[in-house]
């Protein structure tokens, strides 16, 4: 599978920024994305938080498998990490956002308190990969659309400080990557996400690693969407062979990249149901997917 690419210059700013501001703020809020949990943790928020206090918030769970969902919440909790799993489109997001801060933060509001210190509101950061649903959530914690949104990366561009209530003040980030994965399937599942912008990626070996997670979870789903049968789908016919197979399904002859582009964004859209391509399971000592 072929490197991808993809760390430029305006994320190194972004990180750079994000270090600056750390001071300045109570809380990090990091997004990640419920269908790659592990994965799309940003390693350069850990050094730039130090003992910062973090949130992490799992959010597009209406993408993602509801039962590994649960296992991803089970072992966050079990590390001692505060997480909320979110739809950042349901009702009440600000509420439970605002009261799982102040519970993160409840000891040092006390002292606070204790010292005769006047309330404030929480300040805290949002960072995130892109494409992780940060404008979608911030627009719902504030109430109106101040952060622009869309179904690629790249999105936010700059920092801006808004407030959610007089709870609650937020510090939104550009979406940031870092400089090297760990392995070649964290940067994958990154791209099939939809976190790495589509050109800097080789599209057919993305849609294979989709197909394989499909013929794995989601066989009743493949074979539907793209009208398969049994025999197209056995499991002695190769992936690459089975991506040829969809290629002309779809009327496209032999443009398997275009066709592994309709697979990717099939996957992104929910048209093949919901997925979560990595499990606690999948870790090893070393916290690396298997």
């Amino acid at each position: 599978m072929a490197v991808i690419q993809w760390f430029p210059g305006h994320m190194a700013k972004a990180l750079r920024q994000i270090r600056e501001q750390m001071p300045l703020v109570d809380l990090v809020f990091e997004l990640v994305d419920a269908r790659v949990p592990y994965s799309s943790q940003n390693p350069e928020v850990d050094l730039a938080a130090g003992d910062k206090p973090r949130l992490l918030i799992m959010t597009k769970t209406d993408l993602a498998d509801p039962e590994v969902t649960k296992e991803w919440l089970a072992f966050f909790k079990n590390q001692g990490q505060p997480v909320l799993a979110l739809d950042s489109r349901e009702q009440q997001v600000a509420k439970k956002v605002t009261n799982a801060a102040k519970k993160v933060l409840a000891d040092k509001m006390a002292n606070e308190a204790a010292k005769g210190m006047q309330k404030r509101a929480i300040k805290a950061m949002c960072v995130g990969v892109p494409n992780v649903g940060k404008s979608t959530l911030l627009n719902h914690l504030v109430h109106k659309n101040v952060a622009a949104t869309a179904n690629r990366p790249g999105v936010t561009t700059g920092q801006q400080w808004l407030r959610s209530s007089a709870e609650l003040e937020l510090l939104d980030t550009p979406g940031v990557l870092w400089p090297k994965f760990a392995t070649t399937k964290q940067g994958t599942m990154l791209a099939l996400s939809g976190a790495i912008k589509d050109s800097l990626y080789p599209k057919d070996d993305v849609a294979i690693f989709a197909l394989d997670y499909l013929r794995q979870y989601r066989m009743a789903e493949l074979k539907k969407r793209y009208r398969l049968t049994d025999g197209e789908v056995d499991e002695a016919v190769s992936t690459p062979e089975l991506l040829l197979t969809i290629t002309q399904k779809l009327g496209m002859r032999d443009d398997y990249e275009r066709a592994s582009e309709r697979i990717i964004f099939d996957m992104r859209k929910g048209k093949l149901g919901t997925f979560t391509l990595e499990r606690p399971a999948d870790l090893n000592a070393e916290g690396l997917n298997e």
